[in-house]
């Protein structure tokens, strides 16, 4: 049998970790394979022309071949656009590599969710003051894309059309349903409709990033929720990191602070 090749992939390092004393197992997302499994074998030296390439967050073109369930890195070159985001940015990048790796299954391609992630990484490096905005666009995305999100247009359980002036909360396995008087956090029909609109659109993460605008808060508390199901955690790790570097700060103006994006 012939030995699969992947050639100047272009591909995003979401984790990785040690192997052995030199080298390490990336867990990569590419556009045309999915999420893979790489060995990169002596890439810890510090001879290593891979070494200062292979960080997350960065567009890479990368070469791979083999058969097994863990392939071997034969390439990797930065394929260049922009730099890795820093501070906050940062670990909100950090928080859409942890969605991938807990939502994605290996060797299964999405490359039109591969292109939202590219979109939002720039966007998270030039951007800094739009995270909010970025994050919960590609939360969006994700969970249509992988199957988790549902009909946004009509009632989870009767299927009806949505009132564009009531007001609905997302529930997890359900979908939408009417909400209470004295639930908080809920969207307008009208809001819902809109954002089905958007992600259904030929530019589906600009136009979900600006039908997000107008419900943010609410939109926020409702998408963590329905994650923290389908992945299983009560707290993300990346959420928890955030937090607990801002307790570290222990500063007077810390509530002045506006909320984190996560």
């Amino acid at each position: 049998m012939a030995t699969r090749r992947s050639a100047e992939e272009p591909a995003f390092v979401l984790h990785r970790y040690d192997w052995s004393e030199s080298s390490l197992i990336l867990e990569v997302f590419s556009r045309r394979e999915g999420r893979i499994a790489l060995v990169a074998k002596g890439v810890k030296r510090p001879t290593s022309q891979f070494r200062p390439v292979l960080l997350p967050l960065q567009p890479l073109l990368l070469s791979w071949g083999g058969d097994a369930e863990v392939r071997t890195l034969k390439s990797a070159q930065w394929q260049g656009g922009h730099v890795m985001p820093t501070g906050e940015a940062l670990l909100s990048g950090s928080y859409l590599n942890e969605l991938l790796m807990r939502l994605l299954a290996r060797d299964d391609p999405h490359p039109g969710l591969f292109d939202h992630y590219e979109m939002a990484v720039q966007l998270l490096a030039d951007r800094g003051d739009a995270q909010q905005l970025v994050l919960r666009a590609f939360e969006l995305l994700l969970l249509r894309e992988v199957g988790f999100l549902s009909d946004l247009g009509q009632e989870g359980s009767s299927l009806a059309a949505l009132d564009p002036q009531a007001n609905y909360l997302l529930v997890p396995e359900s979908g939408l349903r009417l909400a209470q008087p004295e639930e908080a956090h809920s969207l307008t029909g009208a809001q819902w409709l809109a954002l089905q609109r958007a992600m259904r659109s030929d530019d589906a993460f600009i136009a979900t990033l600006r039908a997000c605008a107008p419900a943010l808060p609410a939109l926020r508390t409702q998408l963590r929720t329905l994650l923290h199901y389908h992945c299983g955690v009560r707290v993300f790790k990346t959420r928890q990191l955030m937090l607990d570097v801002q307790a570290m700060r222990r500063l007077p103006e810390l509530d002045a602070l506006p909320n984190p994006p996560l």
